[in-house]
């Protein structure tokens, strides 16, 4: 199997795992320890969980506080909520190509919401129209769907002259480019860095106070009730020491890979912009193609015909809809990612497959 879903999930860093093991030994290693008990096991626990909070924090701006979560999408759903007073009713506007995280959590919010259009490219305005009195903006860093990457400090300059507070989901980004220094607050996923899954991250500027949305013991800065994993934390950790280290071998690797991806499937277009882009995600349609069919004739590679969260809904993507696609060049699209893993020999041979299956379909 050759993998080409990079933006679904990252094949784990061996660095990460390693460390994760050291927490996962039982009484000999000692490594089990509750984070949150006052003994010597807990402490050391407790030491490895601040050192990966200090590692992830280098993904961030200065400046802010690091809580973990169990995925993105429960850092995304703390942020939108815990952000808001009991009650406040006020607007908030959120990106037309947001995930499901974020849409779906805004709508269920109980107040307006704004969904800010995309041009073609599917890029937001840098400056958009904001309604009246909103309380909260959301644009994601890099789309997970098309790749494109947003004008974010300049949407967040103009969220703060509305008087909001500015959403970044960096997921797709962090680890890879520059983090969005004008956030106030930040979702980080692990497993998209090539970190574990089941861990995650908000990033919360300093002087921003949250409401919990797990309450219980009081753990994790009284924000999430609940024993941390020093396992999960410590791979996360060294998965974003790592990602800073590589931030640009890894940059100049994917760049090479979408040269030649480029060169291989010529005739297809491109969906997004070719520019602002992170180019280990692409996005590309051909006319008359069934996506659906075509991943079930390339079972040797694995890619996607859009975001895996919404894979097997049988609904156009909201993302490709989005940048004025219709519903019939929704599904002849496909969306193929690489990575730090990732090799030419591989690229060059799922290109192959996927391109003799689609020539099948003419």
């Amino acid at each position: 199997m050759i993998y080409c879903d990079y933006q679904a999930t990252t094949p784990l860093a061996p660095e990460a795992r390693e460390e994760m093991l050291r927490w996962l030994d039982g009484p000999d290693g000692a490594g089990f320890g509750n984070p949150h008990s006052p003994h010597r096991l807990g402490r050391m626990a407790a030491a490895a969980v601040d050192l990966a909070r200090e590692r992830v924090a280098t993904l961030c701006p200065p400046g802010g506080r690091v809580i973990f979560t169990g995925s993105a999408t429960e850092a995304i759903n703390l942020a939108l909520r815990g952000s808001a007073s009991r009650g406040d009713t006020r607007p908030v506007a959120v990106s037309a190509i947001e995930h499901a995280a974020v849409r779906d959590t805004a709508a269920d919010l109980g107040c307006p919401v704004t969904h800010l259009p995309v041009d073609r490219e599917g890029l937001v305005a840098p400056e958009p129209e904001l309604p009246r009195d909103v309380r909260l903006v959301a644009v994601m860093q890099v789309n997970n769907e098309i790749g494109t990457i947003q004008p974010v400090e300049r949407i967040a300059a103009r969220a703060r002259a509305a008087g909001a507070l500015f959403l970044c989901d960096a997921v797709q980004g962090a680890g890879k480019i520059a983090p969005p220094a004008g956030a106030d607050m930040i979702a980080l996923s692990a497993h998209k860095l090539y970190g574990p899954k089941g861990i995650g991250a908000l990033w919360v500027r300093d002087g921003i106070e949250l409401a919990p949305l797990i309450t219980g013991g009081g753990q994790e800065q009284g924000l999430r009730s609940g024993t941390l994993s020093p396992a999960l934390c410590a791979g996360f950790g060294v998965a974003a020491m790592i990602a800073k280290e590589r931030e640009k071998a890894d940059a100049n690797h994917v760049e090479s890979l979408w040269k030649k991806v480029g060169e291989l499937f010529s005739g297809w277009t491109l969906n997004g912009s070719a520019t602002a882009r992170w180019h280990g995600n692409c996005n590309l349609r051909r006319d008359g193609l069934d996506a659906a069919r075509l991943m079930a004739d390339v079972r040797t590679v694995a890619f996607s015909a859009g975001s895996a969260c919404a894979s097997g809904s049988g609904r156009p993507s909201h993302v490709l809809r989005a940048i004025g696609l219709d519903d019939r060049q929704a599904k002849s699209s496909i969306r193929l990612g690489f990575g730090r893993y990732s090799t030419l020999a591989e690229v060059e041979e799922a290109a192959e497959r996927i391109v003799a299956a689609a020539q099948m379909q003419e």
